[in-house]
Parts: structure tokens; C-alpha cells; sequence
């Protein structure tokens, strides 16, 4: 028999080896992987609060007071007396109208009352005189009744000289435009030089619209409206027909309803073309923030207040037409809630039924959850950070 060489044992031996090394990891058998530590998830109790409902409308700014100022008397524009936009105050002077055909008339009026005086004074002495010699037998009745009657006369165009002073010097303050209120004025609508007219067809000068306070004038549906009716006939929440109920205000390019105001005023009617009815709130103005004509939203208060328990509005969860917040049950296993939510009330979510207050709700980490599985809770802080 012949030897083997060196190579054949080399692989006879290599052979082995391998066949040895199979068998071991037979009979080892399939390796098992380590189970996966439960997904970590923030967890929080509910914060229990006594909250009301705000309802939300849209609206617009009006001034309390807007006044048409226009001329009373004919001329000649002859000054505007102001800044186009400026503020003004009660009592300011806004235009001038040529004053010199008035103030010759006021002189005229003037000059026929002392005429007028002058006649009085003559025919009382001829009264006087007349009433002697009637008593003397001396005149006739007759004569003496005719200067009676020019007594009476004579005192007549007193009157009415007195009564054209009047007007005459009426007519001549009115040259002299003032604002009637406090406001804010428009541009002038009238150059100077212009003839302006006073009367029926008073021309008109410029507009003035007050700032402070300032209107908020807002149409609420009917729904809303018969929400509100029934709540005051429960004696849940006062109408704001009879108390200034608090109204809090956003302009349109501020999302927090920072500006506080009051109702004053809810319309006799619904206006059968929107079904809706008409509410104001007067808001105070006194830094002129807001402007006339201005849009904005207002929130109402809408309900009696009530206890909710408020959570982190992603903590909300949906299922179809549910709201589901998950809640870390016994041993840490997540357990699905079905739940009824209000308003958000400074971030957070109200919840009206459907939680606890002992119970721990998942409010973040949504996204690891599976309903009947563990998880590992860290406790947060509801508006942000770990539980310290």
C-alpha cells in the first residue's frame, strides 16, 4: 500500500475538522435574539380646571361717534384750519367762511334795532301825551287808539330787530366751523377759495370719526343666539341685553385674544337674509390702536363654566369619527379611552368625559403605541419638559 503525501493528510485532516464543527453547531440549535426593551413614552395626569366655552365670531371696528361736518352758511371758503388725518378736539377750529357779508348784516341789524328803539321811545311819548288830552277832553277816542297802535307797532320792530341780531349773528359764528366732537378728521374735502353752500344743500367740508372708545359690531348665527337665550332663562349665563358680558379681541394679524371689552348692545330682530342677529361690544381705545373700519374676531363667552379635564392637544388621538387618548394602564400596558373634548383653553385640549384624574395619559410618543403592549412612562410636565 502506498504512503500518503503530506497534501492528501492536510486535506483528510481540513475535512474533519469541518465536519466535526457542523455537527457541534447541530447539536447547539437555533439561537434565540434578545426580546425588545418596551418603547419609551411621555406620560402626564390631567390638570382638573374649572373652564368656560368662549365662541368665536367675526367683525368690524366702528367708531361710538362719526359726524358729517358741513357748512351752514354760504361763501367763500377762505382757511382750513387743520392737519388732513390729525386729531382734533371738541371745540376746534376747522374751517373759516368769508365773514365780512355777515358781519355787515349783523351791523345792518345792529343799526335798525336803534331805529327801531328810537320809534319805541316817540311813540310813548305821544301816548303818553294823548292819554292827557284824551282825559281833558281834548282829542278824540279815535286819535288816541291810532297812536296807541304805533306804540304797539314801534315795539314790534323792536322785536323783530332783536330777532334779526339773532340770526344775523348766528350766521356769523357759523362762518367759523368747529368740531363738534373729538376724533379723528378726515382730509378736507373743500380747497380754499371754493364757494360753499349752507342750507338744504350744505356742502360738505370733511368727516370726523371719534377713537375711544371704539365699537366692535359682529353677527352671531341664529344657533348661537338660541344657545345664549336658553342658558340666561337657566340662569346659567346672563344675556348681554341686560349685563355687560366680557368679550376678548383679535385683530387680524394677532392669533391671542389679548383686548378686553364689554357687550353693550343685541339687536331687536334676526335679519331674515343671514340669520343672524347683531351684537356690539364697546372696547376701550386709548392709545388709538384700533381703527374704524378695521377687521377683527371677538370671543363671547358661551357657556356657564364647567369642570374639564385639559391635556396637550396632540395628545388627542381619532379613530373614525372618535377621539381616543391612550392611557398607560396595570404593568405599564397601554389602554385605549374613548373621550369628549371642548375647547382649547391656552394650549390645551378640554376634556369633558371619557378621563380621570388619576389617570396617566400618553402625551407624547404616540407614534410607538400599540394598544395591549408595555411601554416605559417618563413623566412630563404638561406644557413642555421632564418631570423633574
Amino acid at each position: 500500500m502506498n504512503a500518503l503525501n503530506p497534501l492528501n493528510w492536510r486535506i483528510i485532516l481540513a475535512k474533519a475538522a469541518l465536519g466535526a464543527a457542523v455537527i457541534g453547531l447541530a447539536a447547539c440549535g437555533p439561537s434565540e435574539a434578545p426580546a425588545p426593551k418596551p418603547p419609551t413614552v411621555g406620560v402626564a395626569k390631567p390638570i382638573r380646571k374649572t373652564v368656560t366655552d368662549w365662541d368665536e365670531f367675526t367683525g368690524r371696528f366702528q367708531a361710538t361717534d362719526q359726524v358729517d361736518v358741513r357748512a351752514r352758511v354760504s361763501g367763500y371758503l377762505q382757511t382750513v384750519a387743520f392737519k388732513d388725518g390729525a386729531m382734533v378736539q371738541k371745540g376746534d377750529l376747522l374751517f373759516i367762511i368769508d365773514p365780512r357779508p355777515y358781519e355787515a348784516a349783523l351791523k345792518r341789524s345792529q343799526a335798525a334795532l336803534i331805529s327801531a328803539q328810537s320809534k319805541v321811545t316817540q311813540s310813548g311819548k305821544d301816548l303818553i301825551r294823548s292819554q292827557e288830552l284824551l282825559s281833558a277832553g281834548n282829542i278824540a277816542a279815535t286819535v288816541n287808539d291810532q297812536r296807541y297802535a304805533s306804540a304797539r307797532q314801534a315795539a314790534a320792530e323792536v322785536q323783530g330787530a332783536e330777532a334779526q341780531i339773532q340770526t344775523d349773528a348766528l350766521n356769523l359764528e357759523f362762518t367759523h366751523v368747529i368740531a363738534p366732537i373729538s376724533g379723528r378728521i378726515s382730509r378736507k374735502f373743500v380747497s380754499e377759495g371754493n364757494l360753499v353752500t349752507g342750507g338744504d344743500q350744505a356742502t360738505l367740508l370733511t368727516t370726523i370719526v371719534s377713537m375711544d372708545p371704539i365699537y366692535f359690531y359682529f353677527d352671531a348665527d341664529e344657533l348661537s343666539y338660541l344657545k345664549y337665550t336658553r342658558l340666561a332663562l337657566a340662569g346659567l349665563r346672563p344675556s348681554s341685553r341686560d349685563v355687560a358680558n366680557p368679550v376678548m379681541i383679535a385683530t387680524s394679524d394677532e392669533t391671542e385674544f389679548k383686548h378686553e371689552g364689554r357687550m353693550d348692545f343685541v339687536d331687536n330682530v334676526i335679519d331674515q337674509n343671514t340669520g343672524t342677529m347683531r351684537g356690539r361690544a364697546v372696547v376701550p381705545n386709548p392709545n388709538f390702536f384700533f381703527t374704524p373700519g378695521e377687521f377683527g374676531r371677538v370671543h363671547l363667552l358661551g357657556s356657564s363654566p364647567y369642570e374639564a379635564m385639559l391635556i396637550p392637544d396632540e395628545a388627542v388621538g381619532t379613530d373614525q369619527s372618535r377621539k381616543i387618548a391612550y392611557v398607560v394602564g396595570p404593568n405599564n400596558v397601554i389602554e385605549v379611552r374613548e373621550i369628549k373634548i371642548g375647547r382649547l383653553f391656552d394650549g390645551l385640549r378640554a376634556v369633558t368625559d371619557g378621563l380621570k384624574a388619576d389617570d396617566t395619559v400618553v402625551v407624547s410618543g404616540l407614534q410607538r403605541l400599540r394598544v395591549g403592549a408595555p411601554v416605559t412612562p417618563q413623566e412630563k410636565v404638561i406644557g413642555g419638559g421632564a418631570k423633574q
